[in-house]
């Protein structure tokens, strides 16, 4: 079976052997640090609404302005067509894309918290920045300094709840990060509905508040522990094995402390992790990880939706206000998503959610583009009923990736690298969907200008190529110890013919055979 061959979770190691209970300890740990989900949702927000106002477009990009307000010769797609103002919005990423090898230095030498407090400053500093900005490079000074503060930050999010979480519910507990940022944009959006009516300066209110998810992710990161898997890799290890009793909240840690042991004597033997993920044996963590997995997620065209939802609702003929009530609608959705795929992707599995949501997000997307083709057309608004049609499907669609790439695109890259790659991985993680995110931020507005409705189709296209990616090249990882998670690789009908020849050295090597069990 295409990416069959998986190895029960019971069968591996000592993973039969781990022992926990949910303490209020460890929930607070989670929700402290799932905050740095809020400052990315923030921002994929706020930018949007921020760059569809009449107040900002006025003071930094007057001739959007007036083509907005003017149907002369252009189509509805093309409002927005603006390379400066995209840059305002892709800005971020570019730098989230270059601050990731920092981030990936600090996390494994300082500690995952140690990303996380970095993050939440420069996050702050940027949000001051945007608030007070009287040109254009201030702007994009401000967006820089929010981009390093999101780099830093989901660099070191996810890998923080992967690894404190028990390997039975690790999908949930990583999914906080996703939930987080899905209400970080529903607030934004909320934010943006009322600071567009205050003029001229309501723009500066939605920017400044950056600093409040900031902030909350500041104070609590000084209070988090460290995790286990941390400081058992900067040899504190009676503190790592104390964290450890205190997150599972019982003594009985031996087999779990055992195998952290064990990741991190071969952790310790790598000098250079990002060398060493280009090596054979970590092809399929470097493949679906590192390029496929952050890059595909942002080619489903969600994070298009969510940056310039009431742009794009005001290019299909909404008014100003319907347009922001139309993306509040759509990333209320995304927050519902987000509890599905909480509560069940541990019960039914990654490569259910995967393809079951991937279908939909196809069906959606055609039926937008065919809608478009027949009914849009140049200085024509759309009728209501066709507009309630297609906020509809938006939200459906919304639905489908909530529950799919959108979590789990940074839940599976999360549970598939070895301690000795981790942090290397997620840097790759964070460095491509920052990539892609930029590139699609900074091109979409004038790939809706260009293609029309064809962007959608193009988008559709993307999702049935990575739908089969996953079909056929994706383990299920669900309930697997996350130190034994490369032992899946030794079963898979593709991927073992890579790791197979590690067999008698590094961290396979200590279990040769263990995954043909």
């Amino acid at each position: 079976m295409a990416g069959g061959g998986f190895t029960d979770a019971a069968s591996l190691k000592r993973a039969h052997l781990y022992e926990y209970r949910i303490t209020g300890y460890f929930i607070t740990a989670c929700f402290v640090a799932a905050l740095g989900g809020a400052l990315f949702g923030y921002d994929l927000g706020v930018s949007g609404g921020v760059t569809s106002m009449d107040d900002f477009l006025k003071d930094f990009f007057p001739n959007v302005y007036k083509r907005k307000h003017l149907h002369l010769t252009e189509t509805d797609y093309c409002k927005y067509d603006n390379q400066i103002l995209t840059l305002f919005t892709s800005s971020l990423y570019f730098a989230g894309l270059i601050s990731t090898f920092g981030a990936s230095y600090v996390t494994r030498k300082r500690g995952r918290r140690a990303s996380i407090l970095v993050g939440s400053v420069s996050f702050f500093l940027g949000g001051v920045i945007n608030a007070a900005s009287i040109n254009i490079s201030m702007l994009i000074i401000g967006r820089i300094f929010l981009g390093i503060g999101i780099g830093f930050g989901n660099q070191a999010v996810p890998l923080y709840l992967s690894e404190i979480a028990p390997a039975k519910i690790r999908g949930a507990v990583n999914q906080l990060f996703q939930l987080t940022t899905c209400l970080g944009i529903v607030i934004a959006n909320f934010i943006n509905y009322g600071t567009e009516k205050i003029h001229p300066w309501g723009w500066r209110l939605s920017l400044g508040l950056a600093t409040v998810p900031a902030s909350l992710m500041f104070i609590g990161g000084l209070f988090l522990p460290e995790t286990p898997n941390s400081l058992v890799e900067q040899g504190r290890m009676e503190e790592g094995r104390a964290v450890l009793e205190k997150i599972r909240g019982t003594k009985n840690v031996d087999a779990e402390f055992d195998d952290l042991v064990d990741a991190s004597n071969e952790a310790r033997a790598i000098k250079h992790p990002f060398k060493n993920l280009l090596k054979r044996k970590n092809r399929p963590q470097l493949v679906i990880g590192a390029l496929g997995i952050p890059a595909f997620q942002q080619l489903t065209g969600m994070n298009s939706i969510l940056f310039y939802a009431p742009v794009m609702f005001q290019s299909l003929g909404f008014g100003s206000d319907a347009a922001l009530y139309s993306s509040t609608i759509t990333s209320v959705a995304l927050v519902v998503a987000a509890l599905i795929s909480m509560f069940l992707v541990d019960k039914f599995g990654r490569r259910a959610f995967f393809l079951e949501a991937g279908a939909e997000m196809i069906c959606c997307l055609i039926a937008v583009a065919v809608t478009l083709a027949i009914l849009f057309g140049q200085g024509k608004e759309l009728p209501k009923l066709v507009g309630i049609f297609l906020v509809i499907v938006i939200c459906i669609f919304v639905l489908a990736y909530g529950r799919s790439w959108g979590p789990l695109g940074w839940l599976v890259p999360s549970e598939l690298f070895p301690l000795e790659t981790r942090s290397a991985g997620q840097s790759m993680v964070v460095c491509v969907n920052m990539l892609f995110t930029a590139l699609i931020a900074q091109c979409f507005l004038a790939a809706m200008c260009h293609l029309r409705y064809g962007i959608f189709l193009l988008f559709a296209g993307l999702i049935m190529i990575m739908s089969s990616f996953i079909f056929f090249l994706l383990p299920e990882t669900k309930q697997v110890p996350i130190e034994e998670v490369y032992l899946l690789w030794q079963n898979h009908w593709y991927w073992k013919r890579f790791v197979a020849e590690a067999g008698g050295n590094g961290v396979n090597g200590n279990v040769k055979g263990a995954g043909n069990a």
